[in-house]
């Protein structure tokens, strides 16, 4: 009796292109947000800055808070930290804080990075990595946005540009 022929590989090199498709439309329309999941309490965060006075989520509320996770060895993160920069200052006066949050490393990682990548924002110390975990941030770089209620609103995983027209938007919905 005749064996069933086993597809070819080219057969399954094309069968596996197709099934990658919309994984590939969604990366190239960029990072889009993502609902904070219904009946998913806000994790409190309370964390140590790198420099200044520790941060609490909760003394905070009354602002919209961006969350962003990031780390020095993740070119993403260092690609989009500038526009979160600029979006803190062109918002400030709209109680808008931006609170970057640096994933497992050393003060002398942070230095290092600052004295390359000197920014303004808060940086708060993710020292065992709870906090990433508590929001969900498996990937670098993750944004949380978070409402004047104390209410996560949604995320965002990858590089964005939060001076493109998509995040203004997302954003002047939280303002």
């Amino acid at each position: 009796m005749p064996r069933p022929s086993q597809p070819s590989r080219r057969r399954r090199q094309c069968l596996a292109a197709l099934a990658a498709l919309p994984w590939l439309a969604a990366r190239a329309a960029g990072p889009t947000p993502r609902a904070w999941p219904a009946g998913q309490p806000t994790p409190a965060l309370a964390l140590p800055a790198f420099e200044g006075p520790a941060q609490d989520t909760a003394a905070l509320r009354g602002q919209v808070l961006l969350l962003n996770f990031w780390a020095s060895w993740c070119e993403p993160c260092r690609a989009e930290m500038p526009s979160l920069e600029l979006l803190a200052e062109r918002h400030a006066r709209d109680r808008l804080q931006v609170l970057a949050i640096n994933y497992r490393e050393t003060d002398a990682a942070i230095r290092r990075y600052l004295d390359l990548l000197p920014m303004s924002l808060t940086i708060l110390r993710d020292r065992d990595g709870a906090a990433a975990r508590a929001f969900g941030a498996r990937v670098f770089p993750t944004t949380v946005a978070i409402g004047r209620d104390g209410r996560a609103a949604f995320s965002v995983t990858g590089e964005v540009d939060w001076t493109g027209a998509d995040a203004r938007r997302w954003v002047a919905a939280l303002l």
